[in-house]
């Protein structure tokens, strides 16, 4: 007799080796009786005894004396064996054993299902899916799809299998949740789409104030479902990064916001991530990201404003926890894109990849980085890892565009971007660099095109694009539509911060080189953003040569 461990279950049948019902490995186990009744030296069939007579009551025995057939004596253990080779190959096809299946080494999480018939609470699915996407990417030996890879089945009646072939994973996490009245439902379950089959289960109901608690024991039941060692090293499962569930909502909401990369969606992601930080003065993630809503360019305040908060908020984040690769990455972009600390920005850069190789915004901005300082090759290579990390991601997909753009492969780098506006039209820094290469193209009616769609309300991109539309007019001999251009982003900037870059650029167009000038230093004063890529950014050859324009690059410390 064989036993399973695991699930108890017994087994008469010698020749099986693994649990038909959970694929572990059976134990063999001496029988504690087996009766039987031997016939006697006469007989040739087996007697039945039958329960409940005497041996007086019972009948005689009748021997059984076979006629002789060699075809079915032959024919009988010949049926036998193909049935029990066929048996053995079906148990191969449906219950392969442990040796010859895979283990799950590949799992992507799926857009949780609101079923709360709220539109608030959106934030909840979205950010319940992504929490557990980034403790599970802390496995180092399990790929975990990102969100963007797999937005594109939200909303959707979802087939797990063709989802996993698709995604190229071993197994997919659906999830549902509901919430009313301060009360949350979380329903999740784990299948390993190779076999189509159920690996876990679970429904959680709980008070919104058990949101954290909640997340976590749904990420600790996957990895025993996936039954993966979790080791000390593995610190995202049980890292707790706030004890406040109503500050990690907050910063839940915030992230939502800020994936959308809108204008709008910057400034609902300053005011939350302000609000989480009010319940937790201790939440060192909500401070990185704090600090990366203040650093990019849609937002509407100019870098002599945000960037000092951008630096605040990241070093409070490190006073509170070293170990953030996100904080890093983010004390990396204010060292390069504030401070010109180029030697500086690459450390942190290098510590953030070295804490979380797969944290795709690391990469991203490294690129960012090696593009300033003229390494255009490594900076491609960076932003195709945080692309291979985040292959749906708009922003990761634009920024792959743009190491195409500072390598002056414009054709390549026009089919990025509008790769990119497929996945999403409302990204306004597209519009600014498909213009551009448009431009650098000779494509003048189709850069005046793009730069005239850029969304009104696109923060600091608007006052760039507006700047490249100006330079398209004075090389296309339409000089009057520049000026009144320039004239509207030189008022304008009275009032509210526009990238003195944009209007450089147009002045350069105009062969006015030293207004083209002096508004460079004025965008050295403010430390604009898009001073960095002066090295590289193939609308400054006009002027690449002038002194005072290699003087720029000297006093910023580009090497």
């Amino acid at each position: 007799m064989k036993r399973c461990p695991q699930c108890d279950r017994e087994y008469w049948d010698e020749s099986l080796n693994y649990c038909l019902e959970d694929g572990a490995t059976l134990t063999s186990e001496s029988p504690t009786a087996v009766m039987r009744v031997d016939a006697g030296p006469s007989e040739a069939g087996t007697r039945i005894q039958q329960s409940g007579q005497t041996a007086e009551e019972r009948p005689a025995a009748t021997a059984i004396t076979p006629k002789p057939n060699h075809l079915v004596r032959w024919l009988v253990p010949a049926l036998l064996v193909v049935a029990a080779a066929g048996a053995g190959y079906v148990a191969y096809l449906y219950f392969p054993t442990p040796a010859a299946q895979k283990p799950i080494d590949s799992v992507a999480v799926l857009p949780f299902v609101n079923k709360s018939g709220n539109a608030d609470s959106e934030y909840l699915s979205d950010g319940i899916a992504e929490s557990l996407v980034y403790r599970l990417s802390q496995l180092p030996d399990l790929k975990v799809s990102p969100p963007s890879s797999v937005v594109r089945f939200k909303g959707q009646d979802v087939d797990p299998i063709r989802a996993g072939n698709e995604l190229g994973v071993s197994a997919i996490v659906l999830g549902k949740i509901v919430e009313r009245d301060g009360n949350l439902t979380v329903s999740a379950e784990l299948i390993d789409v190779r076999q189509n089959k159920l690996l876990w289960g679970e429904q959680y109901d709980r008070k919104m104030a058990d949101l954290l608690a909640t997340q976590r024991d749904i990420a600790r039941d996957i990895v025993s479902g996936l039954r993966l060692k979790v080791t000390g090293d593995e610190r995202g499962l049980a890292k707790h990064y706030t004890e406040s569930n109503e500050a990690y909502q907050l910063y839940l909401r915030a992230r939502y916001h800020w994936n959308k990369r809108t204008f709008e969606g910057n400034q609902k992601t300053i005011e939350y991530l302000n609000e989480a930080i009010e319940k937790d003065p201790n939440f060192a993630l909500a401070y990185s990201a704090l600090s990366d809503a203040y650093s990019v360019p849609n937002s509407a305040m100019s870098p002599t404003e945000a960037m000092p908060k951008a630096k605040a908020s990241v070093m409070r984040a490190l006073e509170l926890d070293d170990s953030l690769a996100e904080a890093h990455t983010s004390l990396g972009r204010i060292r390069a894109a504030w401070e010109w600390d180029w030697a500086g920005a690459e450390r942190e850069y290098k510590r953030a990849i070295d804490l979380n190789s797969r944290y795709a915004l690391a990469h991203q901005w490294y690129g960012l980085y090696l593009a300033a300082v003229g390494q255009t090759d490594a900076s491609r290579d960076q932003r195709k890892q945080a692309l291979d990390l985040e292959p749906l991601s708009p922003i990761v997909n634009f920024e792959y565009g743009q190491s195409f753009f500072w390598l002056r492969d414009y054709q390549r780098a026009i089919e990025q971007y509008q790769k990119t506006l497929e996945l999403d039209p409302n990204l306004p820094a597209v519009y600014v660099y498909l213009g551009a290469a448009y431009d650098l193209t000779g494509k003048y009616d189709a850069a005046i095109d793009v730069y005239q769609k850029i969304p009104a309300k696109s923060g600091n991109e608007w006052g760039l694009a507006m700047g490249g539309l100006a330079r398209v007019y004075a090389i296309t001999d339409r000089k009057a539509e520049a000026r009144k251009i320039i004239v509207e982003l030189e008022s304008r900037r009275k009032t509210e911060y526009v990238p003195a870059p944009g209007i450089a650029l147009a002045y350069a167009a105009l062969s006015e080189t030293d207004q083209a000038f002096k508004w460079l230093e004025k965008a050295e004063e403010d430390r604009a953003f898009q001073l960095q890529w002066l090295k590289v950014d193939p609308r400054w050859d006009a002027i690449r040569s002038d002194p005072r324009f290699i003087e720029i690059i000297h006093r910023m410390g580009l090497p």
